[in-house]
């Protein structure tokens, strides 16, 4: 397989893959250390295809320790997949901090990237000023609280720290103030963070990956749900969990949605390949409702949203790979990555 990539930039001969270190007791809630135990077991895969690219590979969880063997190895280019630090998403921001000390180039978000993506009202407000549609929304912080009154129910309440659909389940969505009395009462007690309050929007549901490489590209997909029911979304059970298929992705074309994720992916400093999850309404409206920097990564076979989507398009895992070692290497080689 060749050594160059596009514009004469040649492969990187070294990689060091980071991943999350996983410890049970790093986390409040089994579901919530449900979705990185097999952080590990992820990360080496995607070695297995950098290998196949003819780059010599290591892989270490990215802890404390992890910069020392950094220092010293100084690899062409580390893979951040560190979703967490000691079961935190918000500490995972140290990560890019850190290789930016070491001045070591990188795949995914930067500092600001990665502190952002663990806020989203913060996120939602910045989507919002820019144009971008969001559901109208409320950051609750204590269980005694005043609701917004403009805010029609139905109403999901989601962690405004946390990914991988923890605690969205189908008790996720009030249609009245008692039952979302209860549920924040549980999620600000349990994970001790706020809660995102927004109203839920019945229709359709898109995901949107935008992947960089000598220039931004969307692709999208429709969740074709297979379940039936008031309320159709894919629960923490639907994508952790259960052995059943919930939904299959189709192709799904609007230029006017991509210009949008374009912006998005702008606004909120992503870097590389973002992810994004949008609900569409019975008139038409889109309403992006959760935005991901660093998502999940890797091949098909790991059942992850940005493999399983860009394979609809014929893109491989290689080719994925490829595009984002591309953006890497002429970034820090042609010095075009912004500072932190």
């Amino acid at each position: 397989m060749t050594n160059k990539l596009n514009n004469g930039y040649e492969l990187p001969k070294s990689a060091v893959i980071l991943y999350s270190d996983v410890k049970r007791e790093y986390f409040p809630t089994r579901e919530h250390y449900l979705t990185e135990k097999d952080a590990k077991k992820d990360a080496l895969l995607v070695a297995e295809y950098l290998k196949k690219l003819g780059l010599k590979v290591l892989v270490y969880p990215g802890n404390s320790l992890v910069f020392e063997k950094l220092r010293k190895k100084r690899p062409d280019v580390v893979l951040n997949l560190v979703d967490s630090v000691k079961g935190s998403e918000s500490l995972s921001s140290s990560i890019p901090a850190a290789l930016e000390l070491l001045d070591l180039p990188y795949t995914g978000a930067s500092v600001l990237g990665k502190s952002l993506d663990t806020n989203k009202f913060l996120v939602k407000k910045l989507l919002q000023q820019a144009g971008v549609p969001v559901p109208h929304y409320q950051l609750i912080d204590s269980p005694s609280y005043y609701l917004d009154p403009t805010l029609r129910f139905p109403l999901i309440s989601k962690l405004n720290e946390v990914h991988g659909a923890v605690e969205i389940t189908k008790n996720a969505v009030s249609e009245n103030s008692k039952h979302l009395n209860d549920r924040i009462k549980y999620l600000i007690r349990t994970y001790k963070q706020p809660v995102l309050v927004e109203e839920f929007i019945v229709g359709r549901e898109i995901t949107a990956i935008l992947l960089e490489g000598l220039n931004k590209k969307v692709y999208l997909a429709e969740k074709v749900f297979k379940k039936k029911g008031k309320y159709i979304f894919a629960t923490f059970e639907d994508q952790w969990i259960s052995k059943r298929e919930v939904f299959k992705y189709r192709k799904f074309e609007d230029n006017l949605l991509k210009e949008y994720v374009k912006k998005a992916f702008d606004v909120v400093s992503m870097y590389d390949y973002g992810k994004f999850d949008i609900r569409m309404d019975q008139s038409g409206r889109y309403f992006f409702i959760d935005a991901n920097c660093n998502p999940a990564f890797g091949p098909k076979e790991a059942d992850v949203a940005l493999s399983s989507i860009l394979d609809l398009y014929g893109i491989s895992f290689l080719e994925i790979l490829k595009r984002l070692l591309l953006n890497t290497v002429r970034d820090y080689q042609g010095k075009e990555r912004l500072p932190v």
